[in-house]
């Protein structure tokens, strides 16, 4: 049962990772065709670094709790990489997304393919967590049943 609830929550948890994916590839397509100002977008965009952060974790965490080692060695690198952005931020910057060099050194396309390969990883991961919840909840063959104690055998 604990597998079957890990899974589900997994999959919610990377549903909503991806939605906010997309959300982010709108937000910088927006800023990238002048409809938005680099400051209201940077912020619109720095408000979710430290939710991503912690959905990415609790994943690793829910998989570690369940003993799927497989699963989760699947997630850290994920895990380890939004991390690794967040961690690395130059002093002075207001946040993951910077007004003021989001347009130089390409730092504008770099960010929208870090969020087209992470809206493919979350996809790709949602249908696996998907398969895994429906094989753990069909654990067993639901086909195979024992014969009726009633029922004389030839």
């Amino acid at each position: 049962m604990w597998e079957i609830l890990i899974y589900a929550f997994s999959m919610f948890m990377t549903g909503a990772l991806l939605f906010l994916m997309v959300y982010s590839i709108i937000t910088l397509s927006d800023l990238e065709c002048d409809y938005l100002n680099a400051q209201e977008c940077c912020n619109r965009l720095n408000f979710w670094v430290r939710p991503k952060i912690v959905a990415q974790t609790i994943i690793v965490v829910g998989f570690l709790t369940d003993s799927n080692l497989w699963m989760a060695l699947v997630n850290i690198p994920a895990a380890a990489w939004v991390i690794y952005e967040f961690v690395t931020v130059p002093r002075g910057n207001t946040g993951l997304f910077d007004p003021t060099e989001i347009h130089h050194r390409g730092q504008l396309k770099k960010h929208m393919r870090n969020f087209v390969i992470f809206t493919g990883w979350y996809l790709i991961t949602f249908f696996f967590y998907l398969y895994f919840m429906i094989l753990a909840i069909l654990k067993g063959n639901p086909l195979e049943t024992e014969a009726p104690q009633h029922v004389n055998k030839f």
